[in-house]
């Protein structure tokens, strides 16, 4: 019989497990996953700026709270903020559609 870690089970084994065995949970991951995405990408340009979650609110001249909520990845983000966004972060914002078979989307996008 495997031992067990005294701690548990990781998040990440967590996630898979209850994935497997609940169709409401895959399709809350599903629901969630462009935002996931979305928080990942401002995570990583926030850091490697150097900016702490509150200072990247004051140049949006928003809350600390409201960067803790794009960034806990759960949360809809309008387009309007993701433009804050980019522009706060020195980066251009860009928006557009997709068509075609996801193994080979077609991407049409405009900087906005």
């Amino acid at each position: 019989m495997a031992s067990k870690s005294p701690i548990g089970s990781s998040a990440g084994e967590s996630a898979r497990r209850r994935a497997r065995n609940n169709a409401t949970y895959r399709r809350e991951q599903r629901r969630l996953a462009p935002y996931e995405e979305i928080a990942r990408l401002v995570i990583r340009h926030r850091l490697e700026r150097g900016l702490t979650q509150r200072e990247l609110a004051e140049r949006m001249e928003t809350s600390h709270s409201a960067i803790s909520r794009i960034e806990s990845g759960r949360h809809k983000t309008s387009a309007q903020t993701l433009q804050r966004l980019a522009d706060a972060l020195g980066l251009r914002f860009v928006m557009g559609f997709e068509s075609g078979p996801e193994e080979s989307p077609v991407r049409e996008l405009v900087s906005v």
